[in-house]
């Protein structure tokens, strides 16, 4: 990552799933904090008004919140913000040449950041791809070995009374190894989402990459 010698001047904008917060992710923003002021962007899925939660994205907005801010004592340095929402249909976003709600989502993303220019960050390369189509200015990064998809598939597990771990590469893993204490007391308080989706199908739908939501996306 290069270094920003003003970083009063440049922002870091991290769009992602966060679902849940990971350590991996938790690194990310503290390398972006060393060089910019920090805007966070949990991706939403937006159907009728109300977030749409599903298996791949079980934890809602307002928890993935949460999640930053506590584990990062409400740094002033770090804003979360919901403009990263998808608003269903969702295929609305991927019509061809520059789709009009693509581009004002992106004016709703850029709003409330202060400064006069902006980096953003993801781990994915087809979102990478995506986000320098739309100019949002993608600095290279490398995927986390660890993501949420990992920790999730560890929580399910848990929470069907199997074992609660399981074995990759010889390694024996749990979930609460690859979440912050503070992460892990606010699953702990909302176990009853882990439980809601743990034995339910993952109905998600990848598109160029991204996961949607079936529900909404047509």
């Amino acid at each position: 990552m290069e270094k920003n010698t003003n970083k009063t001047k440049i922002a870091a904008i991290f769009l992602a799933h966060l679902n849940p917060l990971t350590l991996s992710h938790e690194k990310i923003i503290d390398n972006l904090l060393q060089n910019y002021k920090v805007y966070v962007f949990p991706v939403r899925f937006i159907k009728n008004q109300k977030e749409v939660t599903t298996r791949s994205f079980p934890f809602s907005f307002e928890i993935r919140k949460q999640m930053i801010q506590e584990s990062f004592d409400y740094n002033e340095n770090i804003q979360v913000l919901g403009d990263y929402a998808f608003v269903s249909p969702y295929i609305k976003y991927f019509s061809p040449f520059f789709p009009p709600p693509f581009l004002q989502l992106k004016k709703k993303i850029i709003f409330n950041v202060q400064e006069p220019a902006f980096i953003t960050y993801t781990g994915d390369r087809a979102e990478r791809l995506l986000l320098q189509l739309f100019g949002f200015n993608p600095i290279q990064a490398n995927r986390q070995v660890i993501s949420s998809t990992n920790v999730k598939n560890l929580l399910y597990r848990s929470a069907l009374d199997s074992e609660t771990s399981y074995r990759s590469d010889d390694l024996k893993l749990e979930w609460d190894k690859f979440v912050s204490p503070k992460v892990q007391d606010i699953i702990r308080n909302n176990w009853d989402v882990v439980d809601r989706f743990s034995n339910t199908n993952d109905k998600t739908i990848r598109i160029f990459g991204m996961k949607f939501p079936k529900d909404g996306f047509f």
